[in-house]
């Protein structure tokens, strides 16, 4: 069986970028060599090569546009995510939510570039049609738990077990992330009992006043 995954997405806070995200970083690394577990980071995309350079975690991309190389000023292109490092990106996260045909060309480009896929969905029907472009990972988050410290899968673990079973009566091979206020090893272990494999949270480890500690605990009940 695979180890359960947990994602780290930095966003924009103060806390994630710089000297602070770094701190994050080693801490993950360390941590992940320690245990059987795979810890990814996704940062703010100036950090995506230092990242890549410096640790051995697997770096994704917070976002990624549907476009090819060319005049898209502006826009985030996969090929060049992927020649900065990245492993995979985010699509479709709540904080930057996409039309269905744009999660489609997302993905695509993505896809082609060679990166794995997070496609971030905020209820069960959604995870389900997405499960249709064979992303490597369905994260399920409902928006009003985001940055509550509310974990949902205390909150609504219905949505997370309806949520796998969507998913898997299309493609048994697209794994399942929970997000949406993940904090401690409960809420993780509670997620992999409903039938995930792993977690996408930020604010329980960015804005924690010792990341290191939450990160273990994280892993403390896998």
């Amino acid at each position: 069986m695979a180890a359960p995954f947990i994602l780290i997405n930095l966003k924009s806070y103060a806390e994630g970028f710089g000297y602070n995200a770094q701190k994050i970083a080693q801490v993950a690394e360390k941590i992940a060599h320690e245990n059987d577990v795979r810890i990814g980071i996704a940062p703010g995309y100036m950090d995506i090569h230092p990242f890549h350079v410096h640790y051995s975690l697997p770096v994704f991309a917070q976002h990624v546009d549907g476009v090819t190389p060319g005049a898209h000023t502006g826009h985030i292109v996969a090929d060049a995510l992927k020649a900065a490092g990245a492993t995979g990106t985010l699509i479709n996260h709540s904080e930057r939510r996409l039309t269905l045909a744009d999660i489609e060309a997302a993905h695509r480009s993505a896809r082609n570039a060679g990166l794995e896929t997070v496609i971030c969905t905020n209820n069960v029907a959604t995870s389900g049609a997405a499960t249709f472009f064979e992303p490597d990972y369905i994260a399920i988050e409902p928006p009003e738990l985001i940055g509550s410290g509310i974990s949902v899968s205390k909150a609504d673990p219905g949505i997370i077990e309806k949520s796998v079973e969507a998913v898997h009566s299309v493609n048994a091979g697209v794994k399942v992330l929970t997000g949406a206020g993940i904090s401690t090893g409960e809420c993780v272990r509670t997620a992999l009992d409903l039938g995930t494999d792993g977690v996408l949270l930020a604010s329980g480890v960015v804005k924690a006043a010792d990341p290191e500690a939450v990160l273990r605990d994280l892993i403390s009940k896998i």
